[in-house]
């Protein structure tokens, strides 16, 4: 099949070429109008409790939670005081006027009701209500009302937070955070790619699996949006993977291109040897990086399954352009791909070198490499014991920020989340007085509730509402509604509110994780052993790349929960957990691109025992040929994940940490160590498999 595509492309190069160009411009120009058609939320369980409620108190009782939140501050002044009243009232009826906004409700305008006032009865809540509760509307009324308002007004400070505000805050500094990432990472990662490919022309190739992977993604998210909710942080991964595959794939063609012309194979020849065996690689490479991702479907969450479609979206077409028109550039070019010479050494791939030499030096002592490389694996696991998962709330922004600011005066200063309490909906509680007073006494005296609030009624059907003592986005929520749920409660009671939201959607995730697991281990092992033909490579790299995963988990947990490397990565709020969802995208992100080398590395120790070499010679040519391009393409990834280190948002700066870490681990650590002195422990046996199974592999 790869030998027709090659001989294929060499036949009609150039109009490869012309329908590639066309695509590139439909692609982009409709795949552009996806951008308005993309979500900043998809952050809940569309299917759980806490939705149902949601759905429940908005057609019946039409309740929405605040879209802003603001504290105002009387300063030394109580807020009974009558001039407080009269400034704020003026306050409160200029913002009632604002676009989108469509009531407000105050400790003020409910008649001083005390639980809206603080602690210190010095200041008291201004809730705000929007028209629209979609995430775009809601944060575009944030926006409008914490630039207004936010500050001083007349004698009272106003502080500006709810889920508005912190949603405009977010996307407004991951937005600013990304721009001065690309201005760091694409200047240095061209810089690096000149001196990796040796040569100018060379250089831009992988623009050429890039931008068709970026671009043409952009048009699969747009048929998606069409169907189902896409979030906008989808493009993140795309534009940030497509980059990388870009770079893996190319560097993998052009360097196998480049062996086959300097062996004196013909241009022609050369491309179809390149894709018979490079692209053969990248095929099932590619493949295996997509049912990894795949798994990110899996979750209840939009949020998560944005990142399945974006990727799934960018592995299909990265693997389209390093098949389809690299291939057709190489034979336009010939030996001009190798114009604009910077570094020599990077033309010529060498039949030995020290890649093989630290492969032979590793294999005449495989034990003592085996040992200190899972100490080194141990001891970077050994933190992961205090690992613990929430969701993002303000404390992702930077300290200064004045929506964290605003959430931190909320925490401070007010005993209880009057903005965003328990929701409890109990069908026709109306009708079951005893029933419902039992419930309710246990309700009020759950760890974490501070007070219940008198039910309201709906015809037949009561709606409770339950004030916690702690943020709903935290790990004791999440711990008080699991308590709330394990009460004997009245048939068919809903529990809702925010703190549920958060603790199903982290249910949510718990529970799809097996199977996302599940299927990535049974997947891989499977596409390994079909392209391998052993048992026991499969095996040994879905094992070494769980130690990898794990060691990496542990590096987040040192820096990110016990607060360390602040000097490096800059300054962060420690909160003692790590977000769920960024940890998912690493951990499935981490785990495809260290397939994704352990393919590279297995195709060329493959090819050369096939050829005849021994096991140990076999190891040797394979990391001499691909160790090269597995390091350049890991340092040149682990530069543009790096840069997103430069994030004040923790979360963003979570993931470029992560990503970075892990590859840099993989491809030193496991690949250049691990995998030779392993291959050389287990000798011939590498390559075993029952003689029933043999049939059902891959001819090389």
């Amino acid at each position: 099949m790869f030998n027709a595509l090659g001989h294929f492309i060499v036949r009609r190069k150039k109009s490869t070429l012309i329908v590639f160009i066309l695509f590139v411009l439909v692609a982009g120009g409709i795949g552009s109008l996806s951008f308005s058609k993309l979500d900043s939320g998809g952050y809940s369980d569309p299917k759980s409790q806490s939705a149902q409620a949601s759905k429940y108190l908005t057609k019946n009782f039409q309740v929405r939670d605040p879209g802003v939140v603001l504290v105002i501050d009387a300063g030394n002044r109580d807020i009974t005081d009558m001039a407080v009243a009269e400034s704020e009232q003026r306050l409160e009826k200029l913002i009632a006027a604002e676009p989108g906004v469509s009531k407000t409700l105050s400790f003020w305008s409910a008649g001083q009701v005390p639980t809206l006032a603080s602690s210190d009865n010095k200041a008291g809540f201004l809730f705000i209500y929007t028209k629209e509760s979609g995430f775009a509307a809601v944060g575009e009324v944030g926006r409008n009302i914490q630039a207004k308002y936010d500050g001083k007004f007349e004698s009272l400070n106003v502080y500006a937070s709810g889920g508005g505000v912190i949603t405009h805050a977010l996307n407004s500094k991951i937005s600013k955070d990304l721009a001065l990432a690309e201005a760091i990472s694409i200047p240095l990662t061209f810089i690096l790619l000149v001196f990796v490919f040796g040569a100018l022309v060379a250089s831009a190739m992988p623009l050429v699996v890039g931008i068709s992977a970026i671009l043409g993604s952009f048009l699969l998210i747009f048929f998606f949006s069409l169907f189902t909710s896409v979030s906008i942080y989808a493009l993140n991964l795309i534009t940030g993977l497509g980059l990388g595959l870009g770079i893996d794939y190319a560097l993998l063609i052009v360097n196998r291109f480049r062996e086959e012309l300097h062996a004196g194979e013909s241009v022609e020849e050369s491309v179809v040897r390149t894709v018979d065996t490079a692209g053969k690689t990248v095929f099932y490479s590619g493949v295996t990086v997509f049912v990894t991702l795949l798994a990110m479907t899996f979750f209840p969450l939009s949020f998560l399954r944005s990142f399945g479609y974006a990727g799934i979206s960018v592995v299909t077409l990265a693997i389209a352009g390093a098949l389809i028109p690299l291939p057709a550039i190489l034979a336009i070019l010939g030996t001009r791909v190798d114009k604009g010479v910077v570094r020599k050494s990077g033309i010529t791939p060498k039949e030995d070198g020290r890649w093989a030499a630290t492969a032979r030096m590793v294999m005449r002592r495989p034990i003592p490499v085996v040992l200190v490389s899972l100490t080194i694996l141990a001891i970077l696991s050994a933190p992961m014991k205090d690992i613990a998962f929430a969701q993002i709330d303000a404390r992702v922004l930077p300290s200064t920020n004045k929506a964290a600011i605003a959430s931190q005066v909320i925490a401070d200063r007010f005993s209880g989340q009057e903005g965003s309490p328990v929701e409890i909906i109990i069908p026709n509680g109306a009708l079951q007085g005893i029933l419902v007073d039992q419930y309710v006494r246990q309700v009020a005296g759950t760890n974490g509730i501070i007070r219940v609030n008198p039910a309201q009624t709906f015809e037949s059907d009561l709606r409770i509402t339950a004030v916690q003592s702690m943020p709903s986005r935290t790990l004791q929520a999440e711990e008080m509604i699991h308590a709330l749920r394990a009460i004997s409660a009245p048939a068919g009671t809903l529990i809702g509110g925010p703190a549920a939201d958060f603790t199903d959607s982290q249910d949510g995730i718990a529970n799809t994780l097996p199977w996302a697991l599940g299927w990535i281990a049974l997947s891989v092992l499977l596409l390994i052993f079909i392209f391998t033909g052993s048992i026991i490579l499969p095996i040994k790299a879905v094992i070494l790349n769980g130690f990898s995963l794990v060691a990496t988990l542990g590096a987040l947990t040192w820096v990110f929960i016990d607060g360390h490397l602040k000097w490096l990565l800059g300054d962060f709020t420690v909160t003692g957990t790590i977000d769920t969802g960024t940890t998912i995208l690493i951990a499935v992100v981490v785990f495809g691109l260290s397939m994704d080398y352990e393919i590279f590395l297995l195709s060329r120790i493959r090819e050369e025992h096939l050829a005849g070499k021994s096991n140990t010679e076999s190891v040797a040519t394979g990391l001499q040929r691909s160790a090269r391009i597995i390091t350049a393409a890991a340092t040149l990834l682990a530069v543009v994940f790096a840069s997103f280190v430069t994030s004040g948002v923790t979360s963003i700066k979570l993931m470029g940490f992560g990503v970075a870490f892990a590859v840099i681990l993989d491809a030193t650590l496991i690949r250049a160590l691990l995998v030779p002195a392993l291959m050389r422990l287990f000798g011939e046996r590498n390559w075993w498999a029952p003689k029933a199974l043999k049939r059902f592999t891959l001819s090389h």
